[in-house]
């Protein structure tokens, strides 16, 4: 650019933004941080891995200085600048890549999974492209609560090619969510060029696919990024929807800090690239406008290394984390209740008892939304939203598309922003194609933020089989929920808790999976109180007393259960049946109770019996009650192999009362 143009284009930048010097120390500062992080990696200081961004600082920091202090931003594994540029504490971010107690995680996330929800930076992850349904949902937060925020979303381009990134930006096009998505193009995901990742050269190319404007913008020049940020910006908050830029740059170091694998691309191409540095770039564009000289530009230098200096001088003499702060991390504390109030007189079946806790709770919270496929006009696939589009509408029971890892990534960064989503999946098995939203997102971001935030999200789930759906609409899949850290897994039995057990659900401030069993569905009615009320999580309920057997049954087989205890009665047999309604957390202090009554155990679940939460709690009886059992622990449970279609070979694959009661005659055989 030539020193008129060079010129003109600062005198034509607004006013409001940072002075140009400032924008150019902050860059200094990014890659005065890289380089030492790099450093420090080679010597051993910092381990596992990190992710330089040396060469895109133009686009942190540009994008940075149009943005509102109020507004989010959703980064990824590579997103040191882009912590820099809104303000992130370098001490706290060096001690997080040390493993110290006092980096912004406590050390428990490291250098992909740093964040601050003080400066509204919702995390940053080691999923590649992962984030993008979380900045919906932080956009959707901010529209529905009128706050005038926006979100910024980086990516790079091998995320493009990731089903979150096409989720995510379908939705929100759809819901015209305040959202500014900005790939950034680096030419490479860890080695492939666009070439192997895509037929299209242009990822912003795809934008009018998604009914949004796409641009290209040179990711190395500041006021350019400033220029196409500030412009999405001002789109998203005047409601007209998101944006794609896509930010052409180039990542001048190797994917990661770990130098243990080749570097494949084209020498031709690095050489390229380097002369489109954005720091020399830009320093000559400021000597240029006379706002920088040899000195200026020496004492800039020294003052960034002297920064990044005691930041790492400071956080290598901090405390290392601590394993005090693992198991605080995982969940919020729950709350108490007090005691539930009789069911009274009115009947009520399992489906209309779901409805009126979503009911009563979307009354006495406005930040309580519904969210999934089909359950706004049509009331859900079961009808248990039934009734609450016409009587909170289309903003708080949000019909979907078909897109379950957008949607229920969306409902993460909502919980993360102030809401409190109730999610319906239609089927359990559906959460397979939403499972790392599931399990490396809602169940682990509390965790590796160092037990920040809270996640207030509830994950409806219809389970189990019995209506003749086949194999890929009937699983039982608790146990394999129950096996994730961090999620909350309930499952109610009956009308009366499932109203109670949701609504505390709902109230919690962890995410929690909620599974309702098919056959509940079609139960008897019971009495269930007409007013708001709770169950404690983590509280079993002995069902009914006995003395000869315990059975420890969940969901649906509870029912099946006190059949059996009714049938035995008749031959003298005394069963106590458990429901522990809550699987994680799982109330064992109640079963090891009547285990030491009773001294004998059966376990029965819906669900593959290999595997299954009945073998978790028979190995915890073995090993805390070995001494009260009079016989071996016995299991009911599915065979091993998929729900079949034909009614006669889905009858005889659920287990059911004539299960248990064998496994009942079995046990007091043997003893």
């Amino acid at each position: 650019m030539s020193l008129p143009d060079v010129a003109s284009a600062i005198a034509a930048r607004p006013a409001d933004r940072p002075p140009l010097i400032d924008q150019y120390r902050l860059m200094l500062l990014i890659r005065a941080f890289e380089e030492r992080a790099a450093a420090l990696f080679e010597q051993g200081v910092i381990f596992g891995t990190a992710h330089s961004c040396v060469g895109q600082e133009a686009i942190a920091v540009g994008a940075a200085g149009v943005m509102r202090e109020t507004d989010y931003l959703v980064g990824h594994h590579r997103s040191h600048g882009h912590l820099i540029a809104a303000g992130a504490d370098l001490h706290r971010m060096m001690a997080e890549m040390f493993g110290k107690r006092t980096g912004y995680c406590k050390g428990l996330g490291g250098s992909m999974h740093i964040a601050d929800l003080s400066l509204d930076i919702l995390g940053c992850n080691g999923i590649v492209g992962a984030g993008i349904p979380h900045a919906c949902g932080a956009g959707l937060s901010a529209t529905l609560q009128g706050s005038g925020r926006a979100v910024v979303a980086f990516f790079g381009d091998g995320a493009a090619g990731q089903g979150a990134a096409h989720e995510g930006m379908n939705l929100a096009a759809t819901w015209k969510l305040p959202v500014v998505f900005i790939c950034e193009n680096n030419q490479f995901a860890l080695s492939a060029d666009w070439r192997t990742q895509r037929a299209v050269e242009d990822i912003a190319a795809r934008a009018a696919g998604y009914g949004m404007p796409g641009e290209i913008v040179d990711g190395n020049d500041l006021v350019a990024v400033e220029d196409a940020v500030e412009a999405a910006l001002v789109r998203a908050r005047a409601g007209e929807g998101p944006s794609l830029l896509e930010m052409k740059t180039f990542r001048r170091m190797q994917h990661s800090m770990r130098a243990n694998l080749p570097d494949v691309r084209d020498p031709a191409l690095v050489e390229e690239w380097e002369r489109r540095d954005p720091l020399p770039r830009f320093e000559e564009r400021l000597r240029a406008s006379g706002d920088l000289d040899d000195d200026a530009v020496a004492s800039i230098r020294s003052e960034v290394e002297a920064e990044v200096e005691d930041a790492v001088r400071t956080a290598l003499a901090d405390k290392d984390a601590s394993v005090d702060d693992l198991a605080p991390s995982v969940f919020a504390p729950h709350r108490s209740y007090p005691t539930s109030p009789a069911g009274g007189e009115r009947p009520l079946a399992f489906v209309p008892a779901i409805r009126e806790a979503l009911e009563l709770e979307l009354a006495s919270d406005p930040d309580v939304i519904v969210m999934g496929e089909d359950i706004g006009k049509v009331g859900g696939l079961f009808r248990a939203t039934e009734g609450l589009y016409e009587r909170f509408g289309p903003e708080r029971i949000r019909d979907t598309p078909l897109t379950e890892s957008g949607f229920v990534g969306c409902a993460i960064g909502a919980a993360l922003t102030g809401l409190r989503p109730v999610v319906e999946l239609q089927f359990s098995d559906f959460a397979a194609v939403a499972f790392d939203q599931i399990v490396n997102q809602a169940a682990k971001l509390r965790f590796m933020m160092g037990g920040q935030p809270t996640m207030p999200l509830v994950i409806r789930m219809v389970g189990g089989a019995g209506v003749r759906l086949g194999a890929q609409h009937s699983q039982s899949l608790e146990a394999l929920f129950a096996h994730i850290p961090g999620l909350v897994v309930v499952m109610p039995s009956n009308p009366y808790d499932a109203k109670g057990l949701l609504a505390a659900a709902i109230q919690d401030d962890n995410p929690v999976v909620f599974l309702e069993q098919k056959l509940l569905f079609y139960g008897d009615p019971a009495p269930v109180p007409e007013e708001r009320y709770a169950v404690d999580l983590g509280t079993a309920r002995v069902v009914r007393e006995g003395t000869d057997v315990t059975v420890v049954a969940l969901g649906a087989s509870v029912t099946h259960a006190l059949r059996v205890a009714h049938e035995l009665e008749t031959e003298g047999i005394s069963l106590e049946v458990v429901d522990p309604r809550t699987l994680v957390p799982l109330d064992t202090s109640t079963i090891e109770a009547s285990v030491a009554k009773t001294h004998r155990l059966v376990v029965a679940h819906e669900a593959v019996q290999f595997g299954g939460l009945g073998a978790e709690i028979a190995a915890h009886v073995a090993q805390h009650c070995f001494w009260e059992l009079d016989a071996p622990v016995a299991r009911v449970g599915a065979p091993q192999h998929p729900m079949p279609y034909q009614k006669d070979l889905e009858l005889s694959t659920l287990p059911g009362p004539a299960e248990i009661a064998a496994a009942v005659r079995g046990l007091l055989a043997r003893s």
